[in-house]
């Protein structure tokens, strides 16, 4: 690789990273907001309010297509010299929804409850963490 094309490439990957750093950071507090009302709907269906159980199950595909969205961005964030952590915490919770996903299908609320406890705990972690000034360091090559 030559010297100019280097130049070019680092120059590229620290102007983009901070552009990755802001779509990761929208993505995953838009993520936290839509997990964190997952609960909120199933305590209104258990409240009694039935059309609940339908709007929960409507917004866990929601959960689903914004997680993958952050996944993406924050895979884009690592590649482009970004922290890793983002893409290794949208994994963990991509992972544990889709469980958390059929768990619910299934009707399998000994393990729906508690995941879904951990779930918003964890989306609640990296809105923390995401939003730190620690989140904008870029790794040198």
């Amino acid at each position: 690789m030559t010297q100019v094309h280097q130049e070019r490439s680092s120059s590229w990957r620290v102007r983009g990273a901070p552009k990755a750093l802001a779509a990761t950071r929208g993505l995953v507090t838009v993520h936290a907001v839509v997990i964190f009302a997952q609960p909120v709907l199933a305590g209104g269906y258990l409240s009694g309010d039935y059309d609940m159980l339908r709007l929960h199950s409507e917004v866990a595909n929601v959960v689903t297509y914004v997680g993958s969205g952050q996944l993406l961005c924050a895979i884009v964030l690592w590649a482009l010299g970004g922290v890793r952590w983002p893409a290794v915490a949208s994994v963990v919770l991509l992972i544990g929804e889709t469980i958390q996903y059929f768990a619910g299908l299934a009707g399998t609320l000994n393990l729906h409850i508690p995941l879904g406890v951990a779930l918003v705990t964890g989306a609640v972690v990296t809105v923390g963490a995401i939003w730190k000034p620690s989140a904008r360091q870029v790794r040198s090559r």
